[in-house]
Formats: structure tokens, C-alpha cells, sequence
């Protein structure tokens, strides 16, 4: 099982690196439902394959956020100024959504994602062509968004891009700033939202070998392996687009996830 797992999540990891690279996500919206498919056909007990894949896919997360992150800063991206107001905001919520999602059961886990997405997905569709020139909300208002940002981003084993990146657009940032931020604070709740995850599990009786609390370590280093090389081409390509391509494929992306969880 360890193997199979872990080859899978190779070729897995390869679409999630080039999607963190490109569009600021840590590829959270690809990783739980290819989970949540593939653990029950491998024999997981159906309680525990929601928190499983959520934790698994923060973990992931943590490597191909910290890559992309890296890039957009040498790529200039980054506006750290205000990233570093978001940070520690987005690290509190992401515990906090991780513990509740270890409370919450299965069902509910499932209806939260799919709804979640398919709001993300329609207001990209719908925005698609709105420009806006707007003023930065107050560093308080930000702060609220970070934390709030957290929380659904351990809900939903994401990094947290596809709520901060409409955000930000919305608030008239540059949507490859946005991408940047996004992939910064995409860091730091995989970070804390994996070890509040970890902790939860702790004790947990059904879990399978190979595990460290919630998190499956044959899905997270096998997405691990490739999703690293393949981040640095995601933003390249990133750099070369038109923004309004990028922000395209984006709300393409969300919606197909969308469709998905709901078929």
C-alpha cells in the first residue's frame, strides 16, 4: 500500500507543483478529492479518510507553498509589507479550523468543501472581467480576512490562495502581488494547520501505518517528491502570461473542482 500510495501521489505531485507555481494555490483542491477517491478504494475506514486527506494535503502543502513562495520572492512578487500583517492571523485560524475539522464528521467535512468551492468558483466567474481600482481595507479588516482565511483553509486541506487571491484582486491589488501574499501566508497555514492536525490524530484508533497523527506519509512525500521541481515552472510561466489569462485559467480550474465534488 505504502508503494502504491506513494507512486500515485508522484504523478499527483507533479500537477499540484505546477499549479502552486502559477496561480499561488498549494494545489489543496486537486489533493483532497484525488484522496478522498483513491484512500476508500485502498481499504481506509470511510470516518477517517476526510481528516486524512485534509491533514495529508496541508503537509504537502507546506513543501510546494514554501517552493513557490521562494520563487515569486525572487521573482518579486511578494509584497511583504503586507503579507507580514497577514501571517501570523492566517497561522491562528488555520489551528483553529483544523481542531474544529477534527470535531466535525465526515459528511459535514464533504459538504463544507463543496460548497466552499463552488462559491469560489462562481464569484471567479463572475468577476472575470471586472476591473476594479479600489483602496486596501484596514490593517484590522485584513487581519480578520487572514484569520478567517485560516480556518476555512484547514477546513478545506488548501492553502488558503483561492480565498485570498479574489480578495486581494477584489481590493484592486495586482493580481501577481496577490498570487505572491497568497503563496507566503499559504506557508504558514499548511505549517500550523499540519501540526494542529497532528496532534488532533494522536491517538486516533483506525488510522493506518505510515501515519503521523492525521497526516499519511506515503500521499505526502510521493506529491512532495515532484510537486517541488515542478513550482518554479509554474511561475515562469506565471511571469509571462497576461493577467487576464491567468485569472482565467483560475476560475476554469475552481470551476472544474467544483463540478467535480458535486457529481
Amino acid at each position: 500500500m505504502f508503494l502504491t500510495v506513494f507512486l500515485i501521489c508522484m504523478l499527483l505531485g507533479t500537477l499540484v507543483g505546477f499549479l502552486a507555481g502559477l496561480l499561488g494555490i498549494g494545489g489543496g483542491l486537486v489533493i483532497v478529492p484525488s484522496l478522498v477517491i483513491l484512500l476508500p478504494m485502498l481499504g481506509f475506514e470511510p470516518e477517517i479518510v476526510m481528516p486524512i486527506a485534509l491533514a495529508s494535503s496541508l503537509a504537502s502543502i507546506v513543501v510546494t507553498s514554501s517552493s513557490a513562495a521562494f520563487n515569486h520572492h525572487k521573482s518579486g512578487n511578494i509584497p511583504w509589507h503586507m503579507a507580514r500583517k497577514m501571517m501570523a492571523f492566517v497561522a491562528v485560524g488555520a489551528v483553529a479550523g483544523a481542531n474544529l475539522a477534527d470535531l466535525l464528521p465526515t459528511s459535514a467535512l464533504t459538504a463544507i468543501f463543496s460548497i466552499c468551492v463552488i462559491l469560489l468558483a462562481s464569484y471567479m466567474l463572475f468577476s472575470i472581467r471586472q476591473t476594479v481600482h479600489r483602496d486596501l481595507p484596514s490593517d484590522n479588516t485584513l487581519k480578520g480576512v487572514a484569520a478567517g482565511t485560516g480556518v476555512i483553509a484547514s477546513l478545506m486541506g488548501i492553502s488558503g490562495g483561492a480565498v485570498l487571491i479574489p480578495f486581494l484582486t477584489y481590493c484592486g491589488v495586482n493580481l501577481l502581488h496577490a498570487i505572491g501574499v497568497s503563496t507566503a501566508c499559504g506557508m504558514i497555514v499548511s505549517l500550523f494547520g499540519t501540526l494542529a492536525f497532528i496532534i488532533a490524530g494522536i491517538g486516533e484508533p483506525n488510522l493506518p501505518e505510515w501515519s503521523l497523527g492525521y497526516v499519511y506519509l506515503p500521499a505526502v512525500l510521493g506529491i512532495a517528491s515532484t510537486s517541488t521541481i515542478l513550482a518554479s515552472y509554474g511561475v515562469r510561466l506565471a511571469n509571462r502570461l497576461p493577467v487576464k489569462t491567468i485569472k482565467k485559467f483560475f476560475a476554469a480550474f475552481l470551476i472544474i473542482v467544483a463540478i467535480e465534488m458535486m457529481i
